[in-house]
């Protein structure tokens, strides 16, 4: 072995003490949390955002060990929380689909990452599915379902995103078994170490900086090892100081390696320094925080430097800390002071909601202006931030409510509007069906009264949708205006005729004045019949003429008639045909009418005969029987003859009524 010159007892002392402070290491291990079973979180009202905790403990600042015995000791391991970065989501702003959207994209991250993130989206999940469920079974109730037989279930949806959800608490469970295996693996690898270092110590090794690099390399291994189990960790580092103590009590490493070492340490905490006053202008204090908290830990994990500097370095290194530690205090008094302040946004955007929804709505202007001003309040609400976490439920279910309330009296108010509207629909669809029926006719005054009438049913119904109330107006007026306009077309070639038919009327009623009768009374009818039926063949004329004309045929006629010895039967049968020749519009309508007003005439007539020769049989022979006899006779002869006439006229009306309808028939044989 070397020679090494002896040293004095107290420079042993010395020279042990300060190698420990070289490179004792404080091992920080990032507390177990992963492996506690998740909590089930309740749903968080929908839109609210959380609210931030306004306090948080600081991790106190590392002092400086001093070189004394005291601080030669070994310290126990602490576990430090570090603040978690992960990103936040936005879930307020998703409905169920976009949560299970977001949820997939989440599923592709690393699995540890996602925690917090996953928890906020089913959490809003739940709620927004808890209204859905809710609805369906508002929805059961109001088809006549029993609320006791009625089971809950979940659609498509809601099933995809428990499903993706149940997958992600698998891999999740998988990854937290995974990481207690390796705990346990890096226990049994630091276990390796400790006994490799007993193994260093308990070898004969020739030189201190072979021994010192050997030393540092199992130092530098052990830190490479990740976390062990948190119940063996106090034993475990108890073990390794024990080891760290043994290999400096047998090293006595001489003063310049400890100063060489000092010298290092100085370095690297002077860029630790560098590196938290950097963080005093970053941006972002959550980061900020973050990385000074990793600093604190490598700061405890390098030695002590040389004493004139001690101080300084570590003053340096507390202020940087302190003005990181006082902007993260003053940045969570300033979010306390804004969520104070949002809230009393909130409490008037509250009471606002309640002064508009206060006085019932009439009519749908109202319902309309109403759901804007509420839609403008919940904007303004979005614009507002997060308020104390102690208050946001509360303040949002409230809110929540009020709007939730006004559209489901809202949608109450406009069904029954609805309702209305369609029944007005129909009935105006019926007064359509008839006023298209009208249109097609030509009776022109009764049709013109009906179509009138209809105008003003039409009036009197209420309103429609609008989806159909143009559309149905339009086809009301179509009727109508087709109508008119035929009624106009009509009368407007009327008139253009009257006059060429007055000068024809004018024309025959002088050829008939003129007309010398023979002594064949046939030949004579036939004639007076061609008259007739040419004077009815004409059509209209003005109607300041037609009085006149129709007098003067008629004073004409029966003149002849009476010149002529015809009977007013057959003058009666004449001038019917005449009648009948000159029926305009629907003929076959007007000769059905006629005959049953014929033969209900015949049937009264009938049983008057009958009864009037039943009273005969009553009267005594006596001079005043005799006159009221003759009296009735008078009136049966009458009676008879008449029936005679209206016979002849129903033969008239069948002759003409099976005319009609040969004219029918060989219009559809064309």
């Amino acid at each position: 072995m070397e020679e090494t010159t002896p040293m004095q007892p107290e420079q042993n002392e010395e020279l042990q003490n300060n190698a420990q402070e070289t490179v004792v290491e404080t091992i920080v291990e990032e507390p177990n949390t992963d492996n506690q079973p998740e909590e089930e979180t309740v749903a968080a009202p929908e839109e609210a955002p959380a609210a931030e905790e306004t306090t948080e403990k600081t991790e106190p600042v590392a002092e400086e060990p001093q070189e004394t015995p005291e601080t030669q000791e070994a310290e126990e391991p602490v576990a430090e929380e570090q603040p978690s970065v992960e990103p936040t989501v936005d879930v307020n702003s998703l409905d169920r689909e976009g949560l299970l959207a977001a949820l997939q994209e989440l599923m592709k991250e690393e699995i540890q990452a996602i925690k917090g993130r996953a928890t906020a989206l089913r959490a809003h999940f739940n709620e927004l599915n808890k209204e859905v469920q809710k609805k369906a079974f508002e929805t059961f109730l109001a088809e006549g379902g029993n609320k006791d037989e009625y089971e809950a279930q979940n659609d498509s949806v809601a099933e995809t995103f428990y499903r993706l959800y149940d997958q992600y608490r698998e891999r999740r469970q998988k990854f937290l078994a995974d990481l207690e295996v390796q705990k346990q693996k890096n226990y049994e690898a630091k276990q390796a170490l400790i006994e490799e270092l007993r193994t260093l110590i308990d070898s004969e090794e020739e030189q201190v900086r072979t021994a010192l690099d050997r030393f540092n390399a199992i130092q530098d291994r052990w830190k490479a090892i990740g976390d062990v189990p948190r119940e063996k960790m106090n034993d475990l580092w108890q073990s390794y100081h024990f080891q760290i103590e043994q290999f400096f009590a047998k090293l006595k490493i001489n003063r310049e390696l400890r100063e060489l070492d000092q010298k290092h340490n100085l370095e690297q905490k002077i860029a630790l320094c560098e590196k938290a006053e950097e963080l005093i202008v970053e941006p972002s204090i959550t980061k900020a925080f973050k990385e000074l908290q990793d600093l604190r830990a490598q700061w405890k994990e390098i030695g002590p430097v040389p004493a004139e500097q001690n101080e300084e370095i570590w003053q340096r290194f507390q202020n940087a800390a302190a003005q990181i530690d006082e902007r993260r205090k003053e940045y969570y008094e300033q979010r306390k002071e804004e969520f104070d302040n949002n809230l009393l946004a909130k409490q008037a955007l509250i009471e606002k909601a309640e002064a508009l929804t206060a006085e019932h709505p009439e009519t749908t202007r109202q319902w309309n202006d109403l759901t804007a001003a509420l839609d403008e309040l919940l904007k303004v609400w979005k614009t507002i931030g997060p308020v104390p976490r102690e208050q946001n439920e509360e303040i949002w279910t409230k809110f929540k409510g009020m709007i939730d309330r006004h559209y489901a009296e809202k949608k109450e108010y406009f069904s029954a509007i609805r309702d209305e509207q369609e029944s007005n629909y129909q009935k105006k669809i019926e007064l359509c069906l008839k006023a298209e029926a009208v249109a097609q006719r030509e009776d022109w005054k009764k049709a013109t009264e009906e179509l009138l009438q209809l105008q003003e049913e039409w009036k009197n119904i209420g309103a429609t949708s609008r989806k159909v109330s143009e559309k149905v107006w339009q086809r009301f007026r179509g009727a109508c205006d087709t109508f008119f306009t035929k009624k106009s077309e009509f009368f407007k070639e009327r008139r253009t005729s009257e006059s060429e038919n007055l000068a024809k009327k004018e024309a025959i009623l002088a050829e008939l004045k003129g007309h010398e009768w023979g002594e064949n009374r046939e030949e004579n009818l036939e004639a007076i019949k061609d008259f007739q039926r040419r004077w009815a063949e004409v059509g209209f004329v003005p109607m300041h003429d037609k009085e006149r004309l129709q007098q003067e045929f008629r004073g004409e006629i029966n003149r002849i008639f009476e010149q002529l010895k015809i009977s007013a039967r057959e003058a009666e049968e004449t001038a019917y045909r005449e009648r009948l020749r000159n029926v305009g519009g629907d003929a076959k309508k007007f000769i059905g009418s006629e005959k049953q007003e014929l033969l209900e005439k015949i049937e009264k007539l009938r049983a008057d005969l009958n009864l009037w020769e039943n009273n005969l049989g009553f009267f005594a022979s006596s001079k005043q029987a005799d006159l009221l006899k003759q009296e009735f006779e008078k009136k049966m002869q009458g009676a008879r003859q008449q029936i005679a006439l209206l016979q002849a006229k129903l033969r008239i009306l069948n002759e003409s009524e099976k005319a009609e309808q040969e004219k029918e028939e060989k219009k559809d044989a064309e």
